[in-house]
């Protein structure tokens, strides 16, 4: 999560709405973002939530995020709960398999990332006398170079 260290999210979020709706059991969230218009991901979003209102072990759900036009500001709201059925039955079940495609999607990326950082390090402990001999059998030979002119 890049954005999150790059802007000190401490800073950033300004709460507008605090409420706890004791009928749905469930505690409604909604923030500014400051500087962060077309840069905020939901998930980001939810991770710094979570580190602003100290809520681990809870069920966090971004329900919205607005851009304000010519603003650089984003308005977030979300929805807390403390047990995911309970979240399961209220919430509209598109926004879970969305949420969970997401999640999915970033972590396949760090995967790649960790598999693209592997090779590169292999390939710098190969000595060049292999590096040598790679190149000398990828090279053509001079009788494949004579039937390619013919």
């Amino acid at each position: 999560m890049k954005y999150v260290k790059d802007f000190g999210y401490m800073s950033i979020i300004e709460t507008i709405t605090d409420v706890d709706n004791t009928f749905l059991s469930r505690r409604e969230l909604t923030c500014n973002f400051a500087g962060l218009a077309g840069k905020l991901k939901k998930l980001e979003a939810v991770y710094m939530i979570t580190k602003e209102f100290k809520l681990d072990g809870k069920v966090i759900i971004p329900m919205r995020l607005k851009t304000h036009v010519g603003k650089p500001i984003v308005t977030g709201t979300f929805y807390v709960y403390e047990d995911e059925g309970l979240a399961k039955k209220h919430v509209n079940p598109t926004i879970f398999s969305r949420l969970e495609k997401s999640k999915a999607k970033a972590a396949e990326a760090e995967a790649a990332a960790a598999e693209a950082e592997a090779p590169a390090e292999e390939a710098s402990e190969e000595s060049p006398a292999e590096e040598a001999e790679v190149k000398a059998e990828d090279a053509p030979t001079e009788e494949a170079k004579e039937e390619k002119s013919e």
